[in-house]
């Protein structure tokens, strides 16, 4: 009788889809034996621009040089009220941490342009959060730390490594969900209605008190990325109650996109569209 029952539950997950077996997880190769440390990687591009490190960046990302603990995703629960009344619930499924580069012991965050973190996302079957998603993602973080904003040299890298291990230094090894130690690059429909082209959106870096330092800006150009910026990436299929929906199919949805988006419009879905 069980192994029976044990059969059709994964006959349902092969039918429908919904990969019970990596659906959470990042589907990337195990991490190579002799991969580099997060140290090593800020080592080899110290002095490097962002055009020269971002590549070095998505060789070692895409080799799987990338944390374990990163890889299982964590749900984030969320619900809003429809016009009848009815309470719908959802649950989005995001990386417990920002984009990383390393092992469980020795690695670091890595800050990359949207162009970058696009290509990531895409091959991972991800997507960027919204500021909404930012939010609830900080309200469901169990490790919850103080901004420490930095001001010399913001887009080099060896303030990205600095600004890590002040992070490293305030989390003390804590493990789970984290937030309020960078702000998010998101996908938000002021994108595509600012007057100036290729822009990148910021928002977040959330306070103790739950405020966030960044409201949602859209100022820099696209190339541009400071030890400030994180990449947190979403897993692209939404549970909406017992349904399961690409995220582009919430945010089109009339009732179902205000789960994901609390803007005006909420069209915009991924850098390069």
């Amino acid at each position: 009788m069980y192994s029976r029952r044990i059969f059709f539950f994964l006959l349902i997950c092969v039918v429908f889809g919904v990969a019970c077996r990596t659906a959470f997880r990042l589907p990337l190769p195990p991490r190579p034996a002799q991969a580099i440390s997060g140290e090593d990687f800020y080592r080899q591009v110290d002095s490097m621009k962002w055009n020269t490190r971002e590549p070095i960046a998505l060789k070692e990302i895409f080799s799987g040089n990338v944390p374990d603990f990163l890889r299982k995703f964590v749900p984030v629960h969320t619900s809003i009220t429809g016009a009848n009344g009815e309470t719908v619930n959802a649950v989005f499924y995001v990386a417990p941490d920002y984009l990383s580069i390393g092992g469980n012991n020795d690695f670091a965050r890595i800050p990359l342009t949207p162009v970058a973190a696009q290509r990531i996302a895409d091959s991972l079957e991800c997507f960027l959060p919204t500021r909404k998603m930012v939010n609830d993602i900080y309200l469901a973080a169990k490790v919850k730390l103080p901004p420490v904003p930095l001001y010399a040299f913001r887009d080099s890298a060896i303030i990205f490594w600095h600004h890590h291990l002040i992070i490293e230094g305030q989390r003390k090894g804590r493990r789970g969900l984290i937030a309020g130690i960078k702000k998010d690059v998101v996908i938000s429909g002021k994108i595509s209605r600012d007057a100036r082209p290729d822009r990148v959106a910021i928002y977040g870096w959330h306070k103790t008190d739950g405020k966030p330092i960044q409201p949602l800006y859209t100022g820099h150009v696209n190339w541009y990325v400071d030890y400030s910026h994180g990449i947190r990436l979403v897993y692209r299929k939404i549970k909406v109650g017992r349904r399961w929906m690409d995220y582009t199919e919430v945010l089109q949805h009339p009732v179902y996109k205000a789960l994901l988006c609390d803007e005006d419009v909420c069209d915009y879905f991924r850098y390069g569209q």
